[in-house]
């Protein structure tokens, strides 16, 4: 079974940057889709960035060039930079997993496992 924690949350002003962090824990999931979901109030999930096995990377348009998602400690960390914040960002961000093997953002927003998810909050 794999288990999500994230960390990294909190608020800043607009421009601003914050790192997520996501402990990756359990058995098997060496080849799994890993990313990161968010949700905003009265919003779709929205699946921003993934990284594969092979450290393949893939972002929803919205965050793209200002997010970065990076794993290390032999995928037993998931982090996620993020630059430039602007208000739209605000939202409840989630650490997700599944072991499809196609692996995009389209996949992580229906991930079969989740963290418990961090808030995000960024001022105008």
């Amino acid at each position: 079974q794999v288990q999500l924690v994230e960390s990294g949350g909190g608020s800043v002003e607009s421009g601003g940057s914050l790192r997520l962090s996501c402990r990756v824990s359990g058995y098997g999931f060496s080849n799994y889709c890993m990313g990161w979901f968010r949700q905003a109030p009265g919003k779709e999930r929205e699946g921003i960035a993934t990284i594969d096995s092979h450290g393949s990377t893939n972002y929803a348009e919205s965050v793209k060039g200002r997010f970065t998602i990076a794993q290390d400690n032999g995928r037993n960390t998931l982090h996620l930079e993020m630059n430039s914040l602007k208000p739209e960002d605000t939202a409840m961000y989630y650490c997700a997993a599944d072991p499809t093997a196609w692996c995009d953002v389209v996949v992580v927003a229906i991930a079969t496992v989740t963290g418990q998810g961090t808030q995000v909050t960024v001022s105008a």
